[in-house]
């Protein structure tokens, strides 16, 4: 059910630990499909979404072509708050690059997890997701990464590869 005053919300899928699936058998960690559409039917999202998956990789192996591919997609999407599910190791680099592109008018978030949605309830990708919506709905426009219930300018902030957060700088 979404709310005729609801404001379009664009979501961009690029892959990520959010979406990784564990192959119980070798403990391989594998892309299938988005978790995404179930995760917002689970959270009873009354929101007006539309759900794109770009690509399903680790941002690992993101290159400046998916980077161009991202950048893309936000430019000729018509919805004016777009989140963006990606990968943490690389996010910043996506964020450094959305910042460049002169998407004015738009806010976008990018959020993720460091545990497989699939893992459940030990996934932190439930909570940055409805935190990211809940961020990009109040944000003015510009790029944002949000994650563990915070949002950060994507200038200010940095993930700690010790502790697994993301910290303002």
């Amino acid at each position: 059910m979404t709310y005729p005053d609801s404001p379009l919300i664009q979501i961009f899928v690029t892959g990520g630990t959010f979406d990784k699936e564990y192959n119980f058998v070798t403990g391989q960690l594998f892309f299938k499909d988005t978790h995404l559409p179930e995760i917002l039917d689970r959270g009873r999202c009354t929101l007006d979404i539309d759900i794109k998956t770009l690509m399903m990789i680790d941002s690992l192996e993101m290159n400046e072509t998916d980077r161009e591919i991202i950048i893309h997609n936000c430019k000729k999407s018509t919805a004016d708050r777009i989140l963006i599910t990606h990968g943490t190791d690389t996010m910043g680099l996506t964020a450094k690059a959305l910042a460049s592109a002169n998407l004015e008018g738009k806010t976008i978030v990018l959020t993720g997890a460091m545990i497989p949605y699939a893992f459940g309830n030990s996934s932190d990708g439930f909570f940055n997701l409805g935190s990211a919506l809940a961020f990009l709905q109040t944000l003015p426009p510009g790029i944002y990464i949000a994650m563990n219930g915070r949002y950060f300018h994507w200038s200010q902030v940095r993930k700690n590869t010790s502790t697994g957060f993301f910290e303002s700088l």
